[in-house]
């Protein structure tokens, strides 16, 4: 450990712990984005970010943005990667960088060909979406579509970040529909089936809010969204070393499939021809006694609302979160096996092709 002097942004700051562990402690317990991910940005870098930040974040920030629209690609990456970690873990400065104009530049961001440019600029995007009063500002912005195109383009980081980015700005109700009009859910329902299993979380817990609206529904079962819950809750030959983990994916597979099927006779009779109903009884199975002997309390219980929902902190909801206690997966299960099983009447064929039109 020791003390170093540096100039940055034409200022010099002094007496700068080395100390790694001490300096970095400030990003080290919020997981808004992928906090290891940083390669580029050195240790002495960060220090410096946070002396500059401390000692007048103001002027600071308004430099950053000023940086956002140099005609330098490596100037905008540096001040991108800096505001997202600016924005990472403290509340007020996602509101002093939403103020200082760094929202629209941010968006153009998004639709860079340089790929590491565009990964940065959704990443301090979703994290300055973590501000409740940010949302309806970077939906405004048109963000939404640029978002959607890094979900399709983007690297898999890029991916998973717009995945998060749209699922905060789905909390604004009216928002839900654009996203889905804007081509998201067939490539979440993508992400659902082929990303790794931090992007399958991200991809689940999206449609799930998503999914909240009608014509949403509608989008995720043309998208095929049905066929790919259903093997995710039949999927025994996981590698995967963190098994509680591997069981909360087959459980949010089973919390969208009941909201899919709760109000359609169609949907029901789809994924019953899935072959959700083997996968479904091995999940009740699962369950402790207790949660047996609450199935039927919980069977008439209507899916709550999700409010704010993530699987890598970037919020959480009570009420969903007494969704996914384990306790209470059985009883899904249990109440998805019994819609499953319900007598089915008239001509499902054409039904579905209404349905999905």
């Amino acid at each position: 450990m020791g003390t170093e002097s540096y100039t940055y942004m034409g200022r010099s700051f002094s007496e700068l712990s080395i100390n790694d562990e001490s300096s970095s402690s400030a990003f080290s317990d919020c997981n808004s984005d992928r906090s290891g991910e940083f390669v580029t940005a050195s240790s002495q870098s960060r220090r410096l970010l946070i002396a500059c930040a401390s000692e007048n974040s103001d002027d600071f920030i308004r430099q950053l943005v000023s940086d956002l629209h140099s005609s330098s690609i490596d100037e905008q990456k540096q001040a991108a990667l800096e505001i997202r970690l600016l924005a990472k873990n403290k509340p007020e400065n996602r509101i002093k960088i939403a103020k200082a104009g760094a929202i629209k530049p941010l968006v153009s961001l998004i639709s860079s060909q340089d790929l590491q440019l565009q990964e940065y600029g959704v990443t301090a995007i979703l994290n300055l979406s973590l501000c409740d009063e940010n949302k309806e500002l970077i939906a405004s912005s048109g963000a939404i579509k640029p978002l959607v195109r890094a979900l399709n383009t983007g690297t898999a980081t890029a991916k998973e970040n717009a995945a998060c980015a749209l699922l905060r700005l789905s909390q604004v109700e009216e928002s839900k529909a654009a996203i889905g009009r804007s081509g998201a859910i067939p490539l979440l329902v993508n992400l659902l089936e082929t990303g790794g299993f931090r992007g399958k979380k991200d991809a689940s817990t999206t449609l799930y809010s998503l999914c909240s609206v009608k014509e949403n529904k509608m989008r995720a079962v043309k998208a095929g969204i049905m066929k790919v819950l259903v093997e995710l809750m039949a999927d025994f030959e996981s590698n995967m070393v963190d098994k509680s983990a591997y069981v909360r994916q087959k459980e949010i597979a089973v919390v969208i499939l009941l909201q899919l099927c709760e109000d359609s006779v169609t949907y029901r009779t789809m994924v019953a021809r899935e072959g959700a109903i083997p996968p479904l009884v091995a999940l009740t199975q699962s369950g402790t006694n207790r949660a047996k002997q609450k199935v039927f309390q919980f069977s008439s219980t209507p899916l709550p609302p999700l409010e704010v929902v993530t699987w890598h902190g970037v919020g959480s909801s009570k009420h969903f979160a007494e969704l996914l206690m384990p306790r209470q997966y059985p009883c899904r299960a249990e109440k998805l096996i019994e819609l499953l099983r319900q007598p089915r009447s008239g001509n499902v064929a054409a039904r579905t092709s209404e349905v999905v039109a």
